[in-house]
C-alpha cells in the first residue's frame, strides 16, 4: 500500500511540496495512481466524480472558489473532499481559502502547496504515481548492458553467471545488478531492471568475497537502470539434450505480461561463454535492425535447392517420362 507520506518524502522536493494543513491524514492510502483538477465537481456536477484521485487545485479552481460566497463555497467543497480522497494539493503557492484549510484539518486531508504550475504539477505527478503503482518482482540473476542490451543472465547456482559478468565487464560492459535484479514494468511495454540500494554495484565472486565494480573498474563500467532485452539461460552441457544450431526458432519467456527473447546457452570448460554472450547481445541487435542471419541463410539454402531441383527437370530426357 502506498500513503501520502510516501509520496510526501520521496518525491517532496521535486514537486515543491510544503504541509499547510491536515498532517493526521499522512497515513491515508493512494489507491490509484491518477491526479484530478475538481474544474466541473466544484460547479456542483458530482456525477461520477474521481473521489479515489489526489485533488490538484489551480489557478481558475482557487479564483472560482474566492467568487462564490462562503456558505457555498463550504457546500461545495464538503461534497467533493470525501473519505477516500487521499491529499488536495495547490499548485503555484497560492493560499488556499480558509474554508478549504479548515475542512481538510477537520477530515485529515493532507493539504499541501506546491511551487510548480497546475499543469506541470499535474504531469509530474501523474508521472511519479504510474511508476510507484506499476508491476513489479525480483528475480534471481545478473542484469549487464552489452552493447547497449540489457542482458539477464539466469541460472542454476554455481553455473558461473557472476563470473560470466565479471568477463563482461572486463572487456567494457556495464553491470546493473548481481545475484538480484529488481524489474518493473514501464508503461506497460518494456521491463526496466535495477538492482537494490545496499548491494547496488556490488558482486559476489565464489572464493573472493563482495567486490566493488565501481571502485576496481571505474564508475563507466555500472549503471543504475537498464531495459531488459533479453534473457539468456545457462546451463551445464548436457549430452542427452538437443540445443538449437540454426536459430530459426525464436524463443520468449513471460515476465509480468511482457515477452522477452529467450536463449538457452550451455557451459562446459572450453566454451567462451564472454565471447558467446556478446555473440548474441550483437546478433539481438541486428534482428532489431530487421537482419536475421539464421532466416537469411535459410532463404538462400531453399533458393539454392529450387535452383538444383529445376536444372535437374531440364536435364531430364523427355522421353524419360514414358518409361516406367
Amino acid at each position: 500500500m502506498y500513503f501520502v507520506e510516501d509520496l510526501f518524502h520521496q518525491h517532496g522536493a521535486r514537486l515543491g511540496l510544503e504541509l499547510v494543513a491536515g498532517e493526521g491524514g499522512m497515513k491515508r492510502p493512494i489507491r490509484v495512481p491518477e491526479a484530478h483538477r475538481p474544474g466541473l465537481s466544484l460547479s456542483g456536477y458530482l456525477k461520477n466524480h474521481a473521489n479515489k484521485r489526489i485533488l490538484i487545485f489551480g489557478r481558475v479552481e482557487i479564483e472560482y472558489l474566492c467568487d462564490l460566497d462562503a456558505e457555498t463555497r463550504i457546500q461545495r467543497l464538503e461534497a467533493i473532499l470525501g473519505p477516500q480522497t487521499p491529499a488536495v494539493i495547490v499548485a503555484r503557492r497560492y493560499k488556499p481559502p480558509a474554508e478549504l484549510a479548515q475542512l481538510c484539518a477537520r477530515r485529515n486531508i493532507p493539504l499541501m502547496r506546491a511551487s510548480l504550475t497546475t499543469m506541470n504539477v499535474l504531469s509530474k505527478l501523474t508521472h511519479l504515481l504510474t511508476e510507484e503503482f506499476a508491476p513489479s518482482m525480483n528475480v534471481h540473476g545478473t542484469l549487464v548492458e552489452v552493447f547497449g542490451v540489457g542482458v539477464l543472465i539466469q541460472g542454476d547456482s554455481s553455473v558461473g553467471k557472476s563470473e560470466a559478468a565479471l568477463g563482461l565487464i572486463e572487456r567494457g560492459h556495464r553491470l546493473i545488478s548481481d545475484d538480484i535484479v529488481k524489474v518493473r514494468k514501464r508503461e506497460g511495454i518494456y521491463l526496466e531492471g535495477f538492482g537494490a540500494d545496499l548491494t547496488r554495484h556490488h558482486m559476489e565472486i565464489r572464493g573472493i568475497g563482495i567486490i566493488n565494480v565501481a571502485h576496481l573498474y571505474g564508475a563507466v563500467c555500472v549503471r543504475d537502470y537498464k531495459s531488459i532485452d533479453l534473457v539468456v539461460k545457462l546451463e551445464a552441457w548436457d549430452d542427452h539434450s538437443f540445443y538449437d544450431r540454426v536459430g530459426l526458432e525464436e524463443k520468449h519467456c513471460d515476465m509480468l505480461g511482457v515477452k522477452v527473447p529467450h536463449h538457452v546457452l550451455p557451459v562446459k570448460p572450453g566454451r567462451d561463454v564472454v565471447l558467446l554472450l556478446e555473440t548474441i547481445a550483437l546478433n539481438h541487435r541486428l534482428k532489431a535492425m530487421g537482419y536475421n542471419s539464421a532466416k537469411e541463410f535459410n532463404a538462400k539454402l531453399l533458393e539454392m535447392i529450387a535452383v538444383k531441383q529445376q536444372k535437374g527437370n531440364r536435364k531430364r530426357p523427355e522421353w524419360a517420362d514414358t518409361i516406367r
